[in-house]
């Protein structure tokens, strides 16, 4: 009765599945079970011999708390709002957590906390991951603030799988609001949304009447760096394959390091540049190869995240998990464009991923520097430099770095690992841009070029002072 054999074909994951639908649609096959049963096993109704009977009308004594969970019961044949099952999705095992939108508005209750909770717990024994499908409207007003503490429960089983080297994603069904986005939702590792779901810590009855309601959609919050796609609901499925494919195999950071990422192979020119200013040139070369064409060089297929979690996206920091010869690699890279702090945030939030999940980093530096605005200042880029460089430093795994272009001081720096640099024939790194220092050195525009050499700046040059392990060459990629 609750074992689902696979399916040939399952319905769509839109906005307004069951919980069970949203499960099959998803998954090859799945079995449920509850904080009482074992997966397989049917689940003990709440009314069953031996089973403690609740306080009548709730722990507040809710008049008429009863009656409504029963109508909840008889309209979606469920005893809660969360189904909790080991399910498989491609070729991955992976728990799912679904809820149940008909039952109560999906909210969480006493009862919902113990699905949860052994939901978490079942993914750590088995050293599964986790896949939330959420669609709440928040915590149960008829239990008070014993719902409204759910969410402390929820966050420390969230703390324990991140600390077992466990990865998290979310599904964003409609609505996504309240407590369940500020908990399973938001807080995990990576989180994919419908279109036009309604996604929001305000539900729609509590927010301001004059609230843009993009900012409480996917689709706003995909733009303000809070969500990390908008998958189609005939896509979701495949994403999630992928998603589950990339970390899901994740060794744990309790076993010895990872191998690095091997250095990639130059894509550009293979001759080394006559003078400083030579090296400038070639890396702000608009045909010089950039992010793009080294990632689809170096890894068979990828995903990517986006948004710093924050507020803000940067267009020029791409950042994800890809696949190279069977491995899953992590990867942060800037586009040549200068970073802005979401872009640094993102990078962070890359690293800080990678290490728990132990995977190896690859970071490719690309960038005339940090952006330097006033936008960039309030939105605060010393700290969020300095955060990347904290995560760099303190990764267990081993990170990668190659130099494929402009190194443009601290905004440069902040991503390559320090001792495991490499460079490209085609780029430079600089302490500052050599125009920005003939200005400060009050020289005039004729002598750029002479201060270009005397930074000390080009490949051959940075190899000199140990700054570089080597330089890239073309089909050379190695460890």
């Amino acid at each position: 009765m609750h074992e689902h054999p696979p399916r040939d074909a399952a319905p769509l994951p839109s906005l307004r599945l069951t919980a069970r639908q949203a499960i099959a649609a998803v998954t090859d096959s799945y079995t449920e079970f509850t904080p009482t049963t074992a997966p397989g096993e049917p689940p003990t109704p709440s009314h069953a011999p031996g089973v403690p009977s609740p306080p009548p009308d709730g722990p507040l004594g809710w008049r008429g708390y009863d009656a409504s969970r029963q109508r909840a019961r008889d309209r979606t044949g469920e005893e809660e709002s969360v189904l909790t099952a080991l399910a498989t999705i491609g070729d991955t095992e992976a728990v799912v957590v679904s809820f149940e939108f008909g039952f109560l508005g999906g909210s969480l209750g006493e009862r919902t906390g113990d699905r949860l909770e052994a939901a978490y717990t079942e993914a750590r024994e088995r050293r599964l991951p986790l896949v939330s499908l959420i669609a709440t409207g928040g915590s149960r007003m008829q239990e008070g603030m014993r719902a409204l503490s759910q969410l402390q429960r929820v966050a420390r089983q969230s703390a324990l799988n991140r600390a077992a080297g466990l990865p998290q994603i979310a599904v964003l069904r409609d609505p996504t609001t309240g407590g369940g986005w500020a908990t399973l939702g938001a807080g995990a590792d990576v989180i994919l949304a419908l279109p036009k779901a309604q996604v929001g810590f305000a539900g729609s009855r509590v927010r301001p009447p004059d609230a843009d309601p993009h900012a409480y959609s996917a689709e706003g919050q995909f733009a303000a760096g809070q969500v990390d796609a908008v998958v189609p609901a005939d896509a979701l499925r495949a994403a999630l394959q992928r998603w589950l494919h990339l970390l899901g195999a994740a060794p744990t950071p309790l076993a010895e390091p990872p191998h690095p990422a091997p250095v990639p192979s130059a894509l550009g020119t293979t001759g080394l540049p006559e003078t400083g200013w030579d090296a400038v040139e070639r890396a702000r070369d608009a045909r010089r190869p950039r992010a793009e064409a080294y990632l689809r060089a170096y890894f068979d297929d990828w995903e990517e995240i986006s948004g710093d979690r924050c507020g803000g996206r940067d267009p020029g920091m791409r950042c994800g998990f890809g696949h190279r010869d069977g491995r899953t690699i992590a990867f942060a890279a800037q586009c040549g464009t200068a970073t802005r702090p979401a872009g640094f945030r993102t990078a962070t939030r890359l690293i800080r991923l990678a290490d728990r999940l132990g995977i190896p980093v690859l970071t490719l530096v690309d960038t005339p520097g940090a952006a330097n605005d006033a936008d960039a200042e309030r939105a605060g880029a010393g700290a969020a430099i300095a955060d990347t460089f904290a995560a760099l430093a303190a990764a267990r795994v081993p990170v990668t770095s190659l130099l494929i272009g402009e190194g443009g001081s601290g905004g440069a720096l902040a991503l390559a690992a320090p001792n495991r640099l490499w460079a490209t024939p085609d780029s430079y790194f600089s302490v500052i841009a050599p125009e920005m220092a003939a200005a400060i050195l009050k020289r005039g525009p004729d002598e750029i070029h002479h201060t270009a050499d005397q930074l000390h700046i080009r490949p051959q040059d940075l190899l000199k002072l140990g700054i570089i392990q080597d330089i890239a060459r073309p089909d050379s990629a190695t460890g």
